[in-house]
C-alpha cells in the first residue's frame, strides 16, 4: 500500500472520532492492553509525561517536549487531532513518523489487529508507543485523547502528570458535571507519580485532592505556586512574561489562555528540572521557539497581516470564554471584524454563541468532517443572538470571502472547531 492508502484504511477500518464523533468511540482498556502485550509494552522502554484536561493540553505538551528537546533529550510527542496531516500526532524532536514507518506498521501488523477491531485511537496509539521504542527515545511526552481513567494512553507509568483545567466537554462520555469530569481526567493519577493541576474550581479541587490521596500522588495546584507574575503582549507580538523562579522571558504563543497554560508550565518544570537538569535557558528558549522546534499549529496563529488574518482551534465554552475577551480587544485596534465560523455538532453551541461579538461580520461555515454542525442550522441559530452575515459551503469558500469583503485594516478570524483551522490550514498548503 502506498500511505494514502494505508491512511484511507486506517480511516476505514477504524472509525476515527475526528470525523464521526461518537460513534468511534471505545471504552475501556482491553484492546489496548492487548495490543501492549502483542507490542511487549514498548512504553516502558522510556520515560513519559502524562498530560490531560479539557483545554490547553495541546499548548502544553508541545511546550514541555520543547524544553526537553532544547536540554539534548530525544522526545517523543504523541497528540491528537492532526490538522493536516495524520503523522502531526506522532512526532520525535518535532519530526514527523516516517510515511514508510506507518505503511510497514499497518501491513505487519493487520493481520493481528484487525481481528480486535480496535478503535482508530488504539491503533494509532500502539503505534506511536512503538515508534518511539523503536527509536529509542529519552522520554515521550503523551496527551490523553479523551477524559483520562478509561483513555488508552492511560497504560503507561510516567515520572510526571499534569491535568490543566476541567470544563464542560464531552459530557455524553465523561459525565455532566465538573466533579464527574474531573474525576475521570483525574484517573492518570499514578501511585507515586506527582501530579500538576493547572486551574482547580470548588467543584474540583476536593475530587483531585481525594483521588491524589488515595494514590498516594504528590499533588500541586499551579494556581497556588503562582510562577506567573505579570504577562503582557509586546510590540514584537510575543507575550512577555514576569516570573518568580524562570526569570523574564518572551513567549510564542499569544492567546490569553497562555498565561495559565504558562503558569502551569512552570510549575511542571520546577519538578521536572531535578531529574532532566532543566535550565532556566531550557525553558525561556522552549517558550519562544515551540512553534518552531514542534511545528505546533493552529494557537491564535496569525497567518498574515493587512488584512490581519488569524485562527484557532478553541472548540468549546472553556476555550471560547478565552477567544471572546481576546477577539472584542483586538477587533477595537482594527477597523472591522470578520469572523469566519463553524462548530462540532457534539459541542454546546448556543453557549459559545452567546460569546460571540455581535458587530462582526459573519461567514458561517461547516468543516468536511461528518461531525459539522450543519451551515443552514448554525446561520439559524445564530441568528436568534443577534449573529448575522452569509453562509457558505466550506471553509475556503468562506475564507476566501472574507478576504475579499475586508480592507487592509481590519482582522479575520477563523475558527470554532479544530475541524475548520484544519481545513483553512489545508487549503492554504495546498
Amino acid at each position: 500500500m502506498t500511505y494514502s492508502e494505508t491512511i484511507d484504511y486506517l480511516y476505514a477500518a477504524a472509525p476515527l472520532f475526528q470525523q464521526v464523533g461518537g460513534d468511534a468511540y471505545k471504552e475501556g482498556l482491553g484492546t489496548t492492553l492487548e495490543l501492549d502485550d502483542h507490542f511487549n509494552h514498548p512504553h516502558r522502554r522510556y520515560r513519559t509525561i502524562h498530560v490531560a484536561g479539557t483545554n490547553g493540553k495541546g499548548s502544553c505538551a508541545h511546550t514541555l517536549a520543547a524544553m526537553l528537546q532544547h536540554k539534548g533529550l530525544k522526545v517523543g510527542l504523541y497528540t491528537s487531532p492532526h490538522l493536516i496531516d495524520f503523522r502531526e500526532r506522532i512526532r520525535i524532536n518535532g519530526q514527523m513518523i516516517p510515511e514508510e514507518y506507518v505503511v510497514n506498521f499497518v501491513e505487519t501488523e493487520r493481520s493481528f489487529f484487525e481481528p480486535l477491531h480496535p478503535s482508530f485511537f488504539e491503533i494509532t496509539t500502539a503505534l506511536a508507543f512503538k515508534y518511539f521504542a523503536d527509536e529509542a527515545v529519552d522520554i515521550a511526552v503523551i496527551e490523553v485523547g479523551l477524559g483520562g481513567r478509561l483513555d488508552c494512553t492511560n497504560i503507561i507509568s510516567p515520572v510526571l502528570s499534569v491535568i490543566t483545567n476541567i470544563s464542560l466537554d464531552h459530557t455524553q462520555f465523561l459525565g455532566h458535571t465538573l466533579a464527574a469530569i474531573a474525576a475521570e481526567k483525574a484517573g492518570i493519577m499514578k501511585r507515586g507519580v506527582p501530579v500538576v493541576v493547572g486551574e482547580a474550581l470548588p467543584e474540583t479541587r476536593p475530587v483531585f485532592e481525594q483521588l491524589a490521596s488515595q494514590k498516594g500522588a504528590p499533588l500541586y495546584f499551579a494556581e497556588d505556586e503562582a510562577e506567573v507574575v505579570s504577562a503582557s503582549l509586546g510590540s514584537d507580538n510575543l507575550l512577555h512574561y514576569v516570573t518568580r523562579h524562570w526569570g523574564t522571558f518572551a513567549g510564542e504563543l499569544i492567546g490569553d489562555c497562555q498565561r495559565r497554560n504558562t503558569n502551569t508550565l512552570l510549575c511542571a518544570a520546577r519538578l521536572l528540572a531535578p531529574q532532566f537538569g532543566l535550565t532556566v535557558d531550557d525553558v525561556q528558549e522552549a517558550f519562544r521557539h515551540v512553534c518552531e522546534n514542534t511545528s505546533l499549529m493552529g494557537r491564535w496563529q496569525v497567518l498574515q497581516h493587512r488584512p490581519t488574518v488569524v485562527c484557532d482551534t478553541a472548540h468549546n465554552l472553556g476555550g471560547w470564554e478565552y477567544i471572546s475577551g481576546q477577539l472584542a480587544r483586538e477587533a477595537a485596534t482594527h477597523a472591522r471584524l470578520h469572523v469566519v465560523f463553524g462548530m462540532a455538532s457534539d459541542k454546546d453551541l448556543d453557549s459559545v454563541l452567546s460569546l460571540l461579538p455581535p458587530e462582526a461580520c459573519y461567514y458561517w461555515t461547516q468543516a468536511s468532517v461528518r461531525r459539522a454542525t450543519p451551515v443552514r442550522q448554525l446561520a439559524e441559530r445564530a441568528a436568534s443572538y443577534g449573529l448575522h452575515g452569509h453562509s457558505f459551503g466550506c471553509v475556503q469558500e468562506a475564507y476566501q470571502a472574507a478576504l475579499a469583503g475586508a480592507g487592509a485594516d481590519d482582522l479575520i478570524y477563523i475558527g470554532g472547531s479544530c475541524f475548520v483551522v484544519a481545513d483553512l490550514l489545508s487549503a492554504l498548503q495546498g
